[in-house]
Parts: C-alpha cells; structure tokens; sequence
C-alpha cells in the first residue's frame, strides 16, 4: 500500500507541471495556482488524517539525547529571565468560557501525560524523545471551547514565533504542551519553559518558548506559514 508520505508526493506531482509554466511565464501568474494547490493539499491531508491514530514507537527504540536538534528564530538563544519579564505564565484565550493563566506549578497540576514519539521535520530528519506534560486537550476542557472555536495559535517569546493548527489535530491525544524532555525539565535550546509537541505534525508547526494559546474560529497562518511552508504541515 502507498505510504501517506508517497500519495501527497504523488498528488502534488500533477500540479508540478503547471507551476513551472506560471512561474517560467510570469511570477505573478503562479500565486493563484499555489493557493489553489495548497488549498487542495489541506482537503487530502484532512481526509487522511485519523483524529485518533497514534505514532507508535517500539518500547526499546533509542531516543535522540543531545543529539536532538535545538532551533529557534531569534538571533541569541530565547531565555526567560523572571528578573526583566516576571514569572513566566501560559495565557490561554480567545474562544473559551474562562480564559486561564498558568505558571509552571499550575500546569504540573493538570493530568501528566509522558509518551515516547517521533518528531518530524520538513528538512527531512526525524529525531525521537520522551515528552511530558499536558494534553492540549485537557486545558481545552478546563477552558470551555465555544462552538465556534475551530483553529488554535501557538505564540512564544521566540522572536513573536507562532503558528495555528487546526482544532482537530491540536486535540489528538499526542498533542502535548510539553515541560519536560527525557525525564527532565526543558532546557533553553528544546523551548522552556514548556512548548506544543505532537507527532501529528511537522517540526515549524511545534511552536517553542510558549507564553500564549488563542482559540480562533478561523485560522491566521504563522511564521513560516507566512513564508510560502504549508500551513497545514500534518506528518
């Protein structure tokens, strides 16, 4: 059976042809093509999606250590430093019935969850880890989601890094506002002090240095989506 990876290459390949001819003729004339094709991208990437499919790691496969990646936007390192920007606190808005402002403590109070997954970049590499913390799910539940709540954005100290999923994806049990890596607490290079990780998408969408979430009944791209990355990034 095709892989999920191969079907969107393949479904991508029969629009290759039609971009290079836009973008060889005139710049310009492409623009409408690819939000035509990434718009067609999202449908298929939707379609395919399981909201409950779990990325399933062996229970003696090896995790990445310091061998793990460490990215970030900013030109230095991203630290919190309570002395210039007090206590640092995950606001939680937008869509909800009781918006909710959490210091670290407060989160360590919600159900922990620790899973071993995959994290996919766009580049290419994979790299494996044991994350811990709280399901996105969990502190929609104690915010009350109104009905009209249908994306998420991430937003971090990163240099205003963010990016917006969709609601479906954010609510996958795999999808985890993280506060731990490998049995300890985040260190400044892998997002401290907490971060969104999920298999279910790619590396950019993993917003680091988190400070906000906002329930939005509509979607607003983000940092790389913004630069022409897809927005929808599932893996």
């Amino acid at each position: 059976m095709i892989d999920r990876r191969r079907f969107l290459a393949a479904s991508a390949g029969s629009l290759a042809g039609a971009l290079l001819a836009a973008c060889n003729s005139d710049p310009k004339a492409a623009h409408p093509l690819l939000a035509f094709a990434e718009k067609k991208n999202e449908t298929v990437e939707r379609a395919i999606f399981r909201h409950r499919s779990m990325d399933r790691v062996a229970a003696d496969a090896k995790l990445s250590g310091t061998a793990f990646p460490q990215y970030y936007v900013a030109d230095e390192l991203p630290i919190w430093d309570p002395g210039v920007r007090g206590v640092w606190r995950l606001e939680v808005s937008g869509a909800i019935r009781k918006p909710l402002s959490l210091t670290l403590d407060d989160l360590q109070k919600f159900p922990r969850r620790s899973q071993v997954v995959d994290h996919f970049c766009v580049e290419g590499w994979n790299a494996r880890a044991k994350w811990t913390g709280v399901r996105l799910s969990d502190l929609a539940n104690a915010a009350e989601l109104t009905p009209d709540a249908g994306y998420v954005d991430f937003r971090s100290f990163d240099d205003n890094y963010h990016e917006s999923w969709d609601i479906e994806s954010a609510m996958h049990p795999q999808t985890l506002v993280a506060y731990a890596m490998d049995g300890h607490y985040l260190g400044a290079g892998h997002g401290a002090p907490a971060r969104v990780h999920s298999p279910v998408k790619l590396g950019y969408k993993n917003t680091k240095y988190l400070t906000s979430i906002v329930f939005m009944p509509r979607k607003n791209g983000g940092y790389w989506s913004d630069q022409g990355y897809e927005w929808y990034g599932g893996t």
